[in-house]
């Protein structure tokens, strides 16, 4: 039976006032955000000066690395959801068991995805193509990212202890620490050690555990308000059923952003490997833009979760107000950047003539999508911390199965690889649409009973 003790002081998630409250929980995430999206360039970056070859290995393994930070990040929105809930309603054995449990899922998904990539990882790069250089050494370069994916795992899950506590600095800290780490591996394993692209594979395993690291002893000594405790632990069937409610919904959602990739990646092969590398380009360059405003709505979700759980419906929506604002002014900006200097952006990866000449105008037309996808994806995380996580699900499905897909497949029929990006603004278009629909209905189901 779970207690209801009496808190010392009110959480600060409940009383600052929300724009500072917004500020000062999303800031040091997206900062560690954007070190995170530098590096993943920065691998880039520095596996192009070995060949494009070496390129489109990297590019063609994003579905299983993107998998995995599904996996990790959609486990931690659910840790994240019920341990600000948990907080918010004053129960503080169920927010320390949350994390417990929270921390055990991670090790679990390591152990999974250790096993998988040791078997399948020569067999994913075999059905995407019969280049050996790019099959050897994408192969390589999964293998050693699968099998020591522990670091990633368990950097992830106490993060999000971090994060739900709004000890949010300590997430910046320990992030920016495993992602400076992986840029200063990445040339001497590359390079001085002349590993090519398994070097890159583990600079960034080295990174992520040293951020794991850190993040274990920020929890033990900085994070008051949980208590991780596996002295005697045994899983706890009703907290990972109510970690996965919300959890699964983000981890397909996720996923499917795998499978887009796996399934667009097939589309441009068809016209020529120099396109799959532009869209791997594309994909490390759009993470400048997008991963501010995930940590954006990092911050955003345990404040709502908080003060949701403490029947505080004006404080929620206000919040996701200004963090739609927020993320706008984030897109548009990242619009200018695409549209005024694709050329710049793609010389940083070695590009030839060829592939700037494919990939200025794809990153020209991609970028019109980012005018929609901030209302979304906030819209989305709102959802996440309401608890209503498959009208997420569907948006994602809809934007990145149901409709960009399909219609990248149709726009590749008429021969011109031009016309395939368009795919990307017409399904953003549909997601937009759907957010504002889901969003009226959560509001009257939800937030409407509140402010009666």
């Amino acid at each position: 039976m779970e207690e209801k003790e009496m808190q010392p002081r009110e959480n600060k998630m409940g009383v600052l006032p929300v724009n500072r409250l917004l500020v000062t929980m999303s800031v040091p995430i997206m900062l560690s955000m954007l070190v995170q999206a530098l590096y993943n360039v920065v691998d880039s970056v520095f596996v192009s000066r070995v060949s494009e070859d070496a390129l489109n290995a990297v590019s063609l393994a994003f579905p299983v690395q993107n998998l995995m930070i599904a996996v990790a990040t959609g486990t931690g929105v659910g840790i994240n959801a019920l341990l600000s809930r948990s907080l918010g309603e004053k129960r503080f054995e169920r927010a320390n068991l949350t994390a417990s449990n929270g921390v055990f899922l991670g090790i679990c998904s390591a152990a999974a995805f250790a096993v998988l990539g040791a078997l399948f990882s020569r067999t994913f790069f075999t059905v995407q193509t019969d280049v050996a250089e790019i099959v050897e050494g994408g192969a390589a370069y999964i293998q050693v990212c699968t099998v020591c994916s522990f670091g990633l795992f368990i950097s992830i899950s106490i993060e999000r202890l971090l994060q739900a506590t709004g000890k949010t600095i300590y997430s910046m800290l320990m992030q920016m620490t495993g992602a400076i780490t992986n840029i200063i591996f990445d040339p001497i394993f590359i390079f001085v050690f002349d590993m090519g692209v398994v070097g890159a594979a583990w600079a960034t395993v080295l990174g992520q555990v040293t951020g794991a690291c850190l993040g274990i002893y920020f929890n033990a000594r900085k994070n008051t308000e949980i208590s991780l405790r596996f002295k005697g632990f045994r899983p706890d069937g009703t907290i990972i059923r109510r970690i996965y409610s919300v959890g699964v919904p983000s981890i397909i959602m996720a996923s499917i952003g795998s499978v887009m990739t796996f399934g667009l990646n097939r589309i441009l092969i068809g016209f020529t490997t120099t396109a799959t590398a532009v869209f791997g380009v594309y994909f490390k360059l759009q993470s400048f833009v997008f991963m501010p405003v995930f940590g954006l709505n990092n911050g955003m979700v345990p404040i709502v979760a908080y003060n949701f759980g403490a029947r505080k419906p004006e404080r929620m929506i206000k919040t996701v107000k200004l963090a739609v604002c927020y993320a706008t002014g984030i897109m548009v900006l990242g619009v200018a950047i695409f549209q005024l200097l694709p050329g710049v952006l793609l010389s940083l990866f070695d590009a030839s003539d060829y592939m700037l000449e494919i990939g200025v105008p794809a990153l020209r037309i991609i970028c019109l999508s980012f005018l929609f996808a901030g209302f979304g994806i906030v819209s989305s995380s709102f959802f996440q911390a309401l608890g209503h996580g498959v009208l997420s699900l569907v948006i994602s499905l809809v934007r990145q199965l149901i409709v960009l897909l399909p219609a990248a497949w149709l726009l590749s029929l008429s021969g011109q690889l031009g016309l395939v990006w368009w795919a990307f603004p017409i399904a953003e278009i549909f997601s937009v649409t759907l957010s504002v629909i889901f969003l009226i209905y959560a509001c009257r189901k939800e937030v409407k009973p509140m402010l009666a």
